[in-house]
């Protein structure tokens, strides 16, 4: 059996690392998977067009799936991405989550629509998510699994192959699902979605900064500030938080704010994206093209992009 499925990647408007809250938004540029079942035992995992790449976080992606829902089944993962690695756009969240539905698709199990499960509204605005949140939760006798939960198995696979600290469920969850959305880290628990629709403009420099590498407690400092830039985001103030967001984490993450000096006042919806070094702006693109000349100064890569409401899909 064959699996292939896609995720988009996604821009920060909280990072999670003060308090394990966070939010950030999907954005219309993705990274696929590809899952072959065979009768090896073993998975293995490979990165397309690139070697000595470590692919322990796809490999126990199809792992997490086989253990619960296969028979023993080894698999071969193929990732591929343009998608910067260590960039602040959710490299990891994408190819976990492209890996885990193209799984679930090879094992033929039953992925439940986003917008009928957990309480999820399909008729737009914000909407809170309930449900369970144990990722094991699902009756598998049902041989399914809602979306919210195959996010989770990600979320775990990254946590065992040691790419996250927070657990990054605020990433996988946009990423998931598309649009806006908020999360407890801590409980892995999707606390509220939106839908939006933006242009995006980004900048990546050259650089990598990863996650592993964060001081977190510097970051922990900023629990005050990332407690009122919550409070901004649950009102809808997403791109006020974005801003405030963006001038707090430069600080603790020792980058530069001059990217975010270089937006205002084209748009507040600026910010350093994860625990960078890209930058993320939103907002209408013709307003957005004024901060894309400066921001295209720089060494690095610039480029527009939109929003995407819908998330991750099987192909």
């Amino acid at each position: 059996m064959k699996g292939r499925a896609a995720a988009p990647a996604a821009g920060t408007i909280l990072c999670a690392f003060a308090t394990g809250y966070g939010s950030a938004f999907g954005i219309d540029k993705y990274g696929t998977a590809t899952v072959e079942l065979d009768n090896s035992g073993t998975v293995t995992g490979a990165v397309k067009g690139k070697s000595n790449i470590d692919t322990t976080l796809i490999e126990r992606c199809a792992e997490r799936c086989i253990e619960r829902f296969g028979d023993g089944e080894g698999a071969t993962v193929t990732t591929d991405s343009d998608i910067p690695m260590a960039a602040g756009l959710k490299s990891s969240s994408v190819v976990a989550n492209a890996s885990v539905l193209a799984t679930l698709d090879a094992l033929d199990v039953a992925i439940l629509d986003a917008t009928t499960q957990n309480g999820v509204r399909s008729d737009g605005g914000q909407r809170r998510i309930t449900g369970q949140n144990d990722a094991t939760s699902t009756n598998d006798a049902d041989h399914s699994v809602t979306m919210l939960e195959a996010t989770r198995i990600g979320v775990n696979a990254a946590r065992d192959a040691n790419v996250t600290t927070t657990g990054a469920f605020d990433d996988a969850t946009a990423s998931m699902f598309g649009g806006v959305t908020v999360t407890d880290n801590s409980e892995d628990e999707l606390i509220q979605r939106d839908t939006i629709d933006w242009d995006v403009l980004v900048w990546t420099p050259p650089k990598q900064a990863f996650s592993s590498e964060v001081d977190h407690d510097r970051c922990k400092q900023l629990a005050p500030v990332a407690d009122e830039i919550l409070d901004m985001v649950v009102e809808g103030r997403y791109k006020e938080a974005m801003m405030l967001n963006g001038f707090a984490f430069c600080t603790a993450l020792r980058f530069t704010a001059e990217p975010i000096l270089e937006a205002l006042p084209a748009t507040k919806g600026v910010s350093l994206s994860g625990s960078g070094p890209s930058f993320v702006a939103v907002g209408e693109r013709e307003s957005l093209e004024s901060v894309k000349e400066k921001w295209e100064l720089r060494e690095g890569s610039v480029w527009f992009t939109t929003t995407v409401e819908d998330g991750a899909r099987i192909l």
